[in-house]
């Protein structure tokens, strides 16, 4: 059962994670979400532990019933200038950024975060599993991200990207080996 809150006190929670930041290809996207106090569905939980078409159904309720909802992205130059860690807390910035209202406590997933600038934050490990706003985000993240990877196998074929979203399996090890590394491979990362 995810719990809804993370304090006692009356703040305005936001959940933050990202996905994609173990993908060889494409950025790396973060969702922030403030919930209603008391929001909940049957379906919601880590993205991880859902089917696709449970996320894609989940993604139009939780825009629609959020108080507000960012998604940041960042590019795949910019994860192999800055790394992965600090491009997923960028990522996390640029969402809480794109919010219509500041939150006054982040939920963050995960056991480390660069503090964003005059919000306390508190790292939940595996929060994406224990709270509503934090699930909603991963949930964002994800179908927002696949929905870009997508597009990208457009202007990208050959490399399958719609279909592995960019993660290193060996169908997409193997196109890098074939086709050569296109320009949303992130060079910091081993592609073969």
């Amino acid at each position: 059962m995810l719990a809804s809150r993370w304090s006692e006190e009356s703040l305005v929670e936001c959940g933050c994670d990202e996905a994609g930041r173990g993908c060889l290809a494409g950025p790396v996207v973060a969702a922030a979400v403030i919930l209603p106090e008391h929001f909940s569905h049957p379906l919601l939980n880590d993205s991880k532990q859902l089917t696709e078409k449970q996320r894609e159904a989940l993604r139009p309720i939780i825009e629609s019933e959020a108080l507000a909802w960012g998604v940041g992205i960042v590019s795949s130059e910019e994860i192999d200038e800055i790394n992965i860690l600090h491009a997923s807390f960028l990522a996390m910035h640029r969402a809480i950024d794109d919010l219509v209202f500041r939150p006054e406590l982040l939920l963050i997933d995960g056991n480390r975060f660069d503090p964003y600038p005059d919000i306390p934050h508190v790292c939940a490990v595996k929060g994406d599993a224990r709270f509503t706003s934090i699930a909603a985000a991963s949930i964002l993240a994800k179908t927002h991200r696949d929905e870009l990877m997508i597009a990208l196998e457009e202007k990208y074929p050959g490399y399958g990207l719609s279909g592995h979203k960019g993660y290193p399996t060996p169908a997409h090890r193997e196109a890098i080996a074939r086709l050569g590394a296109s320009p949303i491979h992130r060079r910091s990362f081993r592609l073969t």
